[in-house]
């Protein structure tokens, strides 16, 4: 059952429907929400491949075999750890444009991945996405409904939003801001070479040893947003042009 096929329909009663427990037997002595919450203290601090079941019903003081009338498997645990982790998305700052809202949001979802490096993984597969999870979409397309953007683009860019968000948290989680792990191999291996590689040894001199705050997602957001703006700015001047 440890590492068996995830039971969709299952896993979809638990994300999006109202399950008051296990489906049969004594009454339920569990919440979903306890043994998410269960699975996230485990996995915050030893990662998914600390997490069984075996240990989330230790930590609950039940059986293994207890814990799965709750939950059918590891798959599906960790979908609504991922659920609780995540969390509904904070609402959008009051009077922001949607290049604010979608900064707001990018630094939010950042700082939700930041405080649970497994997450990562957990949402890089294909699955079936619970309710936070969809609040968080809904608030991006939200902020771009008016921009004269396609559906398919407003996806789009909250594809791009969370992968630049995912990726930057989880170099964090490893204790190396990107910048700076980048930086100092290339350091290493120009040091003695300076003459071969002078403009790269002059940007790598000319970088702050400690760059302020969250560099790399400062200016790769900053990047992004950029070019969103573009393409709705000429979005619209063809559409005047048009008529």
């Amino acid at each position: 059952m440890e590492t068996g096929g995830v039971d969709k329909r299952r896993l979809y009663e638990l994300l999006w429907g109202t399950p008051g427990g296990p489906r049969r037997g004594p009454r339920p002595t569990l919440t979903l929400d306890a043994i998410a919450r269960a699975g996230i203290a485990i996995a915050d601090t030893e990662g998914l491949e600390g997490l069984t079941m075996q240990r989330v019903a230790e930590s609950l003081d039940v059986t293994k075999m207890a814990l799965y009338r709750y939950v059918p498997g590891k798959a599906e645990l960790v979908a609504l750890m991922l659920e609780t982790a995540i969390g509904e998305p904070p609402p959008s700052p009051a009077g922001a444009d949607w290049r604010g809202q979608l900064d707001d949001w990018t630094r939010q979802i950042f700082d939700r991945f930041r405080r649970h490096p497994w997450a990562h993984v957990a949402t890089v597969a294909p699955r079936v996405p619970g309710p936070n999870e969809l609040a968080w979409l809904e608030r991006v397309v939200a902020a771009l409904t008016d921009t004269g953007l396609t559906g398919g683009e407003q996806l789009d860019v909250a594809v791009l939003l969370v992968g630049h968000a995912r990726n930057l948290a989880q170099h964090s989680a490893a204790g190396t801001a990107p910048e700076q792990g980048r930086e100092a191999a290339f350091t290493v291996l120009v040091r003695g070479r300076e003459e071969r590689f002078p403009a790269l040894d002059a940007a790598l001199r000319s970088i702050p040893a400690q760059p302020p705050g969250d560099q790399a997602l400062d200016f790769g957001l900053a990047r992004i947003l950029d070019g969103i703006q573009t393409l709705i700015t000429n979005r619209a001047a063809a559409s005047r042009g048009r008529t």
